[in-house]
């Protein structure tokens, strides 16, 4: 595969099919495709080979297994400030790039897409989920900003009523509802998600090339023009990496217990 996508470890698998369909799969399949740190390093390092790879066409991501992609595996040891830092750069790159690459992207979301999961499977051009995947914005529930994704493309897709409830609850959709509300461009069953978004690829793929790319270039300006609203979302998050309620999440994620947020205990108090 040329000197292209040979910075894994494995841990993200990239594959070339013979139409000019690149696959990407993530693949820690015992996590449910959680992603370590140096994951988020890695796949914004891949988004940056598509985007300079001449001879992929068309993307499709997925994830290995039962599950598209759970988010930030809360197993591993807690970020330092640093490591916040680093990862909203890359986070800032991964985003800006995802919507700057011309190539069309797909996403088959085979299964749970929870946090960065789904806010990869969205900000895909074309998104085909199971209609039994389980499908969480996510952040609220670890005590952090939604700010990955949600602030800049949900209003677009679901409109900002619908944004606001399953964004501030975290409540979980289908694949079919997702549908439904006009979330993700398609469901279907389970077994039918990979191959119908290579089917879809390969038409892609076949298609023009140039009218293809225009048309995403000139479509994805209602994205890039709401960039600022994603960073300040995004730095919002990060502040929140430093917070009790973060870390009371973590905790209790540890202990599988209920999470006992210390704002929800004191914000609003009545005055002694």
């Amino acid at each position: 595969m040329s000197d292209l996508y040979q910075h894994g470890t494995g841990d993200i698998l990239v594959e070339r099919h013979d139409n000019g369909v690149l696959q990407i799969t993530i693949n820690r399949p015992d996590r449910y495709n959680s992603l370590t740190l140096p994951m988020f390093e890695e796949m914004n390092q891949i988004w940056a080979d598509v985007e300079r790879d001449d001879q992929t066409r068309v993307v499709v991501i997925t994830g290995a297994g039962k599950a598209f992609c759970t988010g930030m595996d809360v197993a591993q040891p807690d970020p330092t400030p640093q490591d916040a830092l680093a990862m909203l750069e890359t986070e800032r790159k991964r985003v800006a790039t995802m919507l700057r690459i011309e190539k069309p992207i797909i996403s088959a979301i085979n299964g749970p897409a929870v946090g960065y999961g789904l806010s990869t499977a969205l900000l895909a051009d074309i998104s085909i989920a199971a209609d039994d995947a389980v499908l969480i914005e996510g952040h609220t529930k670890v005590g952090v900003t939604a700010g990955d994704h949600a602030a800049l493309i949900w209003p677009l897709l679901v409109g900002m009523a619908k944004t606001k409830y399953y964004v501030l609850t975290s409540e979980k959709l289908t694949g079919a509802e997702a549908e439904r509300i006009g979330l993700v461009s398609l469901s279907v069953p389970r077994e039918q998600v990979l191959p119908r978004a290579l089917e879809v690829a390969s038409q892609l793929a076949r298609g023009s090339q140039q009218a293809l790319r225009f048309t995403k270039r000139a479509l994805n300006t209602w994205l890039t023009n709401a960039m600022p609203q994603h960073e300040l979302s995004s730095a919002l998050e990060i502040l929140d990496f430093a917070g009790a309620d973060y870390a009371e999440a973590r905790q209790a994620f540890r202990e599988k217990r209920p999470v006992d947020f210390p704002s929800a205990r004191t914000a609003g108090a009545p005055a002694n």
